[in-house]
């Protein structure tokens, strides 16, 4: 029988941890610019300088209104109402066809990843339409649904649909296996397994999705207004800007942009980014 001698203990002296200084607090300064939207709003008021320098330097009013006269017409018409009114009018028609084709999209992309049939149906309509501008619809549009709100909220759906749809699908197919399995597991099936175990996980794919149909949809809607009249005089900020160039009156062109320009910002800013921030970044599903 062998005996196996015991190893000798030994102590051995670590050196000092080397000091390390602890960071300095942030100031106030500091602190604030980590914020995203400071550093936004000084960007934008670096570009609006940028704008009033150019404009002064070319000297023609009718060519480049300054960002000054810009604002103050966009002041003028949105204490007389007018501009209230053609905001609240696009907002309405982008609402209405924005909700109809997140709608349609989601329920073919569910019967997309629920049958098969379903999902070479989707995957040939947007192999289809997906590359179609919307805005080239529009002529057969107000063939079939004249002028009015009926033109304008056929080519939105149009805009939101195949984009949304190809995301929301892309998210399904990338959920894991394993989650799959589990909520087969717990005997999920139909919509109950779609909303319960593909929506949550894809719902960073859904999201981007959104933001691309919303953009979409945005600039159809303005472009519609804008070169078709298709709202029948009755419009939004397609129509303001239409007809603020016919009367050459382009610091209200401008202001009508910068109208477009910032609803789309601050969508982006508060309601995209703040949905993203509740929910998938809670989740830690996405940084």
């Amino acid at each position: 029988m062998s005996y196996v001698h015991p190893r000798p203990e030994f102590e051995r002296e670590l050196p000092p941890l080397p000091a390390f200084a602890s960071p300095a607090p942030l100031g106030g300064l500091q602190r604030l610019w980590q914020r995203d939207g400071i550093r936004q709003i000084v960007v934008l008021v670096l570009i609006a300088a940028l704008w009033e320098l150019a404009a002064r330097w070319a000297g023609n009013d009718m060519l480049l209104p300054g960002f000054l006269q810009a604002a103050q017409a966009w002041w003028s018409d949105l204490r007389n109402g007018e501009l209230l009114t053609r905001t609240a009018a696009s907002l309405s028609l982008l609402l209405r066809g924005y909700a109809l084709g997140a709608v349609l999209a989601l329920t073919l992309s569910a019967l997309a990843v629920a049958t098969r049939p379903g999902r070479d149906v989707l995957n040939t309509l947007t192999s289809l339409f997906n590359p179609l501008p919307a805005i080239a619809l529009l002529p057969l549009a107000l063939l079939w649904f004249g002028l009015g709100s009926g033109s304008l909220i056929f080519v939105l759906v149009h805009a939101v649909l195949w984009p949304l749809a190809l995301s929301t699908l892309s998210g399904f197919q990338g959920v894991p296996e394993t989650l799959r399995m589990a909520g087969r597991n717990y005997g999920l099936r139909g919509m109950r397994y779609v909303l319960q175990i593909l929506v949550p996980s894809a719902l960073p794919a859904i999201l981007s999705g959104l933001r691309i149909g919303w953009a979409f949809a945005w600039r159809t809607l303005i472009a519609a207004e804008l070169f078709f009249g298709a709202s029948s005089g009755q419009g939004g900020l397609g129509w303001y800007i239409f007809q603020s160039r016919n009367e050459l009156l382009t610091d209200r062109v401008f202001a009508g942009l910068a109208t477009v320009v910032m609803i789309g910002w601050l969508v982006e800013r508060f309601v995209f980014d703040t949905v993203e921030r509740l929910t998938v970044r809670r989740w830690g599903v996405q940084r």
